[in-house]
């Protein structure tokens, strides 16, 4: 999203079905599953340099905000001073190689290319020019965008087996991955196009070809305007582009040099852009500047495929009417901001099948403001490196889908996938119908919000600014890897609205730092069939913000195993591998915990008695005895001794109180711990009773049920108390 605000808050590809998955260090593409593949179909395949020989020094794994290794692929890459070298080893036929590296800041240089030990004439240039982005006004933001992406054709064939190697010629470089590639040779011109030479573009890339440009889509009207191999300047933006066709020879050969290529606030539509690069000149992020691929309206019935976007500010910032639009098989890396963002008003736009790396913001968003999105999917994307944002972020809409998409290592303010009300800014249009998520894959997703000091998940449904009642289904979802939590359902802007409607089912989640479920505010989700292993600190999270602001509730659907346990404190934060610590036995286990009750009056509420508060209180409703109060203090404990507590103040005079304690350990089944008794309150002693539990109590739900009161007809408590002490 590129805002002020984000606090808490490829040329011709296989066909779709196809799957990248990160194994041994390599990016590589595998045959079709049961179930439709995660990723885009990659006419590429990467290799990671700490995977690769080297003489250099590996950094990472780090996951820390602000270091190079944490923006990395796989947060580990290889540092190169002069005369190291980093070898690759060929995964498959290959003429060309992309490289994404770091220089320091201020640094340019070149790296020397070797192919199977012969070295080759032509050198590969590295720069920070494009990197190092300090985005002061986003609040929790430090200096990040520290890689960059490099490309050259290698003047040859390789095969799988030969070796490439990249070796610094002086200036300290890290090489994070190899792309290596088989680039077919460049396309002839298609019969009756209009060339942009031929109306005075220079395919030198010494002159202007502004006006070029311009002139060959007034004459091709209908038709399609063609871009032959060559580099051409734009030095201003394109706009009024509407039933025509912009075509390339392939975005290695046909170049276009322009940090804004078009902008328009709309069109009559059926614009199709396709293989050629648009290479830009954007070094800083500055929000107020269309400095983008694509800015504003390509107008219905229009398409974008087989692009190379690189150096924007973002890929495409759509705005007005871009209806039944298609974005497929493009690459975009190294933007400032967000790769693609549907920014309102989409109706049944399909963004599938592409590459994104090294966003500045989130790689793939819908933000509905003025009007909704709707009916409009982003689809087998392979996401890589966002830094400063989500991989992909839903921001309100109507019947979205996010389906079969790959994505990995997201960096500060980022879940791998985000489902949000969070608006930024008026009028939004929260979401509504059905949003569905289904097929993704999350490699290393979630991170650190510095704006919370404390975890985003992998995958977040977050009620920033207003409650979540779409439908949410969260379906075949594998999480691997992630450095903190898998699910997260959250209120980000701190109000406690609630997250509803929501349905997990079918989930594998694999090695996550500290939680399966962080539940942070109030509502409830279905859980079937998700399954987890090596969970680093406890199952579920289970404290809602604000305190007392209502519960969460997870409802066992069935085939659920690995993550039964609960995080025991809401006063602290897991930390991955932490595992859940034996609870000081001094230690209130109440304080905090989500409580409920059969009956309120006014705004006496359930929460009231355990919010460490003593002059406040929980009452039940008045003239309805029984009445009970129920807290869940997240896992079983063997809890020996209760205090329960009354307002400390003279005003509250000495009454007795019938309470019966009972104890469950799943929230359904409610056994008698303690028969019914009365329980003398005194101001002049306290205005406190303790309850003694049998040494053979083990319960995680506790409820008393008050039958009578002498002082008020109903049930009154300002705290209660649970120990495991007697």
């Amino acid at each position: 999203m590129y805002t002020t605000s984000t606090a808490r808050h490829v040329r011709r590809t296989p066909a779709i079905g196809t799957v990248v998955a990160l194994a041994a260090g390599m990016m590589v593409t595998l045959a079709p599953a049961a179930h439709a593949a995660s990723g885009a179909g990659l006419p590429f395949t990467s290799v990671e340099a700490e995977s690769a020989t080297t003489t250099g020094t590996k950094i990472g794994p780090d996951y820390t905000q602000g270091t190079l290794a944490s923006e990395a692929s796989g947060r580990q890459a290889v540092r190169l001073t002069s005369g190291q070298r980093v070898e690759f080893t060929v995964p498959r036929a290959a003429n060309a190689v992309n490289l994404s590296y770091s220089v320091p800041d201020g640094q340019t240089g070149s790296l020397n290319v070797y192919v199977n030990g012969t070295k080759l004439a032509k050198t590969l240039p590295v720069t920070s020019k494009y990197s190092y982005i300090d985005t002061g006004w986003i609040p929790g933001a430090k200096q990040h965008h520290f890689f960059d992406n490099a490309r050259m054709l290698l003047g040859q064939n390789v095969q799988p087996g030969d070796k490439v190697a990249f070796e610094s010629t002086g200036t300290q470089v890290t090489v994070d991955v190899a792309d290596f590639e088989q680039v077919a040779a460049a396309a002839a011109q298609p019969a009756g196009s209009v060339s942009v030479v031929s109306k005075g573009a220079d395919p030198s890339g010494n002159g202007d070809s502004t006006q070029a440009f311009r002139d060959a889509i007034a004459a091709a009207q209908g038709g399609t305007v063609w871009i032959p191999p060559g580099d051409y300047k734009i030095t201003s933006s394109l706009n009024g582009v509407q039933n025509v066709t912009l075509q390339g020879a392939g975005s290695w050969y046909s170049v276009v040099h322009t940090s804004r290529f078009i902008d328009q606030s709309s069109s009559s539509g059926n614009v199709h852009i396709k293989d050629f690069a648009v290479m830009g000149e954007v070094t800083e992020r500055v929000d107020s500047s269309p400095d983008n691929f694509v800015n504003g309206s390509l107008g219905p019935n229009s398409s974008v495929s087989g692009m190379w976007i690189q150096h924007m500010k973002c890929g495409m910032w759509l705005t007005g009417t871009n209806d039944n639009l298609v974005v497929e098989n493009n690459r975009i890396l190294d933007t400032t901001a967000d790769g693609i963002n549907l920014n309102g008003t989409a109706k049944g736009v399909v963004v599938r099948n592409n590459f994104l790396r090294n966003q500045g913001d989130d790689s793939l968003a819908m933000w509905s403001l003025y009007s909704p999105d709707t009916n409009s999917s982003f689809e087998n994307n392979t996401i890589s490196q966002p830094n400063l944002a989500n991989g992909i972020a839903i921001y309100g809409g109507t019947d979205i889908s996010v389906k079969n998409n790959l994505i990995s290592d997201t960096n500060a303010l980022g879940s791998g996938i985000a489902i949000s009300n969070q608006k930024f800014m008026d009028p939004f249009s929260p979401l509504s119908g059905t949003i569905t998520v289904d097929g993704n894959t999350l490699v290393r997703t979630g991170a650190i919000n510095p704006n919370w000091n404390h975890p985003m998940g992998a995958l977040r449904v977050d009620s920033y600014d207003s409650a979540i009642n779409a439908t949410v289904n969260i379906t075949n979802t594998t999480i691997t890897d992630s450095p903190y939590s898998a699910f997260e359902f959250v209120s980000g802007g701190g109000q406690g609205y609630p997250v509803r409607n929501v349905n997990v089912t079918g989930a594998t989640v694999q090695n996550t730092g500290t939680v399966v479920v962080q539940a942070e505010t109030q509502g409830a989700a279905t859980f079937k069939n998700v399954t987890a292993t090596q969970v680093g600190a406890a199952g579920v999270y289970n404290c809602p913000y604000p305190a007392n602001s209502g519960s969460f509730a997870l409802t066992d659907g069935g085939g659920n195993s690995g993550w039964s346990s609960t995080w025991s404190d809401c006063s602290t934060w897991p930390q991955p591998g932490q595992g859940n610590p034996d609870p000081d036995p001094n230690r209130n286990l109440a304080k905090g915990r989500p409580a409920s009750a059969t009956g309120s009056q006014d705004v006496y509420t359930p929460g009231k008695a355990v919010d460490g508060d003593a002059n406040s209180y929980w009452e039940s409703t008045n003239n309805a005895f029984p009445q009970s109060w129920t807290v869940d203090l997240g896992s079983s404990y063997a809890v020996r001794r209760l205090v329960l507590k009354l307002p400390p103040s003279s005003a509250w005079g000495a009454r007795t109180e019938t309470v019966t304690v009972l104890g469950s350990t799943d929230g359904s089944n409610y056994s008698t711990v303690v028969g019914s008794q009365g329980y003398r309150f005194d101001p002049a002693t306290g205005n406190a009773a303790t309850v003694s539990l049998p040494s053979t109590s083990n319960l995680r739900y506790l409820r008393l049920t008050v039958s009578a009161n002498t002082g008020w007809p109903a049930g009154q408590l300002s705290e209660v108390e649970a120990y495991l002490t007697p």
